[in-house]
């Protein structure tokens, strides 16, 4: 099949959610996928994060394999050889109490709403159903009806509702306005060190490290939403690690897998995870041994390849590479570690355009919020690779 039929297939068969670039991937490899035509493209995007270990890593390709000959599935009726290491080793690596494992980004997000209120009840003594939680605007946390309930992204919200309550919605890098949103009902504030889907904004130097002060002062659990930003995508094991701050609790998924197979998984302390009980929360796949086998292999990955490191060199370079294109339609590059993101002036026409030039000259990115373009490529990528892609995205600018 050609690459137009299978797009006919798409939007004739398939729910109009989403508005991909006209490209249908078959392989990949490394930083590299290639189109049903065969054409040689640079991953920039990494699947949002997914796929920090770069396309079809072979030792993760090997564990998955493996596992799958031999157990894919109990459920969490019954125990597997898979759960408990994937368990020590994690929370050896993040320095954490307990994990509780699930399978995507967003049921890691309503694990902890659910965990955080319980805990307001039991540990704290809120007031039953008066448990509040604080979040910021132009949040991203997932797709689910609570959680778009307190987005401030229109889009995502229009004709959804009724949502949730129980939530503040707080301007972003501000410590005073956290501050000041807090009652004797509040019982966490849940924040993304560096907001990706909003166009890589990173907050304030020392705002994390201020907002773990108050949430400390108060009694509130800090939470840190690291599902883009954690396993090495910022330099960093966790983007907590660059002000110095551990959370109470703290969100990973997408590399946990290395793109391979869907897990995720809450990050706390024993006192705020001690208060759920058999029967309160679970999910069939949660934990399941092919997923924990694989996650093993991804984070051994990640840290014996010097993956983390990379990320931070590489980060810097291509930084640094992008800010040196002077033209006066982009307004500002900012990023930490291999994610960054080139925002254009409101007058230049939109991202959008820009990504779909950049495709045609071999580099696959997305747009987000109009204007701007994410650089999130694997993190294996080499300096020379960096090279090219900055002479590409140059000369498309400019064209």
């Amino acid at each position: 099949m050609k690459q137009d039929e299978y797009i006919r297939l798409e939007e004739e068969l398939g729910a109009h959610n989403y508005k991909p670039l006209d490209v249908v991937l078959s392989r990949g490899k490394g930083v590299w996928v290639w189109d049903v035509d065969g054409n040689k493209y640079l991953d920039c995007l990494s699947a949002y994060s997914a796929v920090n270990q770069g396309h079809c890593h072979p030792r993760l390709l090997e564990t998955l394999m493996e596992q799958a000959k031999k157990l894919t599935l109990t459920s969490r009726a019954f125990r597997n050889d898979q759960l408990g290491p994937f368990y020590k080793e994690l929370c050896e690596l993040t320095r954490s109490h307990k994990v509780l494992p699930m399978n995507s980004g967003a049921e890691a997000v309503e694990t902890v709403i659910k965990t955080v209120r319980k805990w307001g009840y039991r540990a704290k003594g809120v007031p039953k159903d008066k448990a509040e939680i604080i979040v910021c605007e132009n949040n991203f946390h997932g797709r689910t009806i609570t959680i778009v309930g307190f987005s401030t992204d229109q889009a995502s919200r229009d004709g959804f509702g009724p949502f949730t309550p129980g939530f503040k919605i707080i301007p972003y890098g501000d410590p005073g306005a956290l501050e000041a949103a807090i009652t004797e009902n509040t019982v966490g504030f849940l924040v993304e060190p560096i907001q990706g889907e909003a166009g890589v904004i990173i907050p304030p130097e020392g705002y994390l490290k201020k907002a773990k002060e108050i949430c400390e002062k108060h009694n509130i659990v800090l939470i840190l939403d690291e599902i883009q930003t954690g396993l090495g995508r910022t330099g960093k094991l966790l983007a907590e690690e660059h002000e110095g701050i551990e959370s109470d609790l703290s969100l990973v998924g997408k590399a946990l897998s290395g793109g391979f197979y869907p897990i995720s998984a809450v990050l706390s302390n024993t006192e705020v995870m001690s208060v759920l009980q058999p029967g309160e929360h679970g999910s069939t796949f949660g934990g399941n041994p092919l997923a924990c086998a694989v996650a093993r292999t991804a984070i051994k990955v990640l840290i014996e390849e010097g993956m983390i490191e990379n990320a931070a060199t590489m980060g810097a370079y291509f930084l640094e590479c992008l800010k040196q294109i002077k033209n006066s339609k982009i307004k500002e590059v900012r990023g930490k570690g291999l994610l960054i993101g080139m925002e254009f002036h409101a007058e230049a026409g939109g991202a959008r355009q820009y990504c779909e030039k950049l495709k045609e000259n071999g580099l696959l990115c997305k747009e987000t919020h109009d204007n701007i373009i994410r650089f999130a490529p694997p993190l294996i990528i080499t300096k020379d690779v960096i090279d090219w892609a900055v002479e590409r995205i140059e000369t498309t600018i400019k064209a």
